[in-house]
């Protein structure tokens, strides 16, 4: 089969989560891959601008905010802006709650509450030392995620007062508002049909529960070696960890470089 894209998950795929950084055999593969002529796509829950070490590689495609936000360089080929209505009511509600909220523009932005269970959430998942900047005029953006900051129980207030809403959790303490469908998959959708090309044709390289629709969109879904159980079960192949060269590794595997 002759594989045209290459999706990449970014922390725990490309980024190692202990190192924090990209390996010398993935920029070697990354390179490879361009050479080649294959397209290749950064997907990440990562606003764009938490983005740039990954653009250093030479990527100029990202789906970030989980899939919220597709560019390629400075053109917009995707993007689903949370309703500014619903938008404000979660804000009221988490405001009463005093509960945390994060907000992806193309920048990320929080809420004033202070926690350290919060605090260390925004390290386990975007390796932040500290807390993001607080916008108050955030309403009036367009925000493609929306990041509560909650356990099971106080999630459990948001789906009784929200019922049209939906509430998928990625980390114990971090679940997502959503009124419609934001994922990797459905942007992948939209990029594959922005350059005309067909699932079959795409790889997917991936660690976390939320990459699991995308390895499933794809021709060829690769879970590395630290993905989840979940998402191991739905791949094609397992690949070895971030940490021992994992990409190099499938690409090698399946003679694509």
């Amino acid at each position: 089969m002759t594989y045209k894209i290459v999706f990449f998950d970014i922390d725990g795929t490309l980024k190692d989560y202990q190192e924090k950084s990209v390996s010398d055999s993935t920029k070697a593969a990354i390179r490879k891959l361009k050479r080649q002529g294959i397209k290749l796509v950064a997907a990440t829950g990562r606003p764009l601008s938490m983005c740039d070490e990954i653009r250093d590689l030479g990527i100029d495609l990202f789906i970030s905010s989980n899939g919220g936000y597709v560019t390629h360089g400075k053109d917009v080929i995707h993007k689903v802006p949370l309703d500014s209505v619903i938008l404000q009511e979660v804000m009221a509600f988490a405001r009463t709650e005093k509960h945390a909220l994060s907000f992806y523009t193309e920048e990320l932005h929080m809420t004033d509450i202070r926690d350290p269970r919060i605090l260390s959430a925004l390290n386990e998942t975007l390796s932040l030392q500290e807390y993001p900047a607080i916008n108050p005029l955030i309403h009036e953006q367009e925000v493609f995620l929306l990041c509560l900051f909650a356990d099971e129980k106080m999630t459990k207030k948001y789906i009784q007062r929200f019922p049209h809403l939906s509430f998928p959790r990625w980390h114990p303490y971090i679940v997502n508002v959503l009124h419609q469908e934001v994922s990797k998959s459905a942007a992948i959708k939209s990029v594959l049909s922005h350059f005309k090309l067909e699932p079959s044709e795409a790889i997917a390289f991936g660690d976390g529960d939320d990459d699991i629709d995308m390895l499933k969109m794809v021709g060829l879904g690769i879970a590395m070696g630290n993905g989840s159980e979940q998402l191991i079960a739905t791949a094609n192949f397992i690949t070895k960890k971030a940490s021992e060269d994992g990409i190099e590794f499938a690409l090698r595997e399946f003679q694509i470089i």
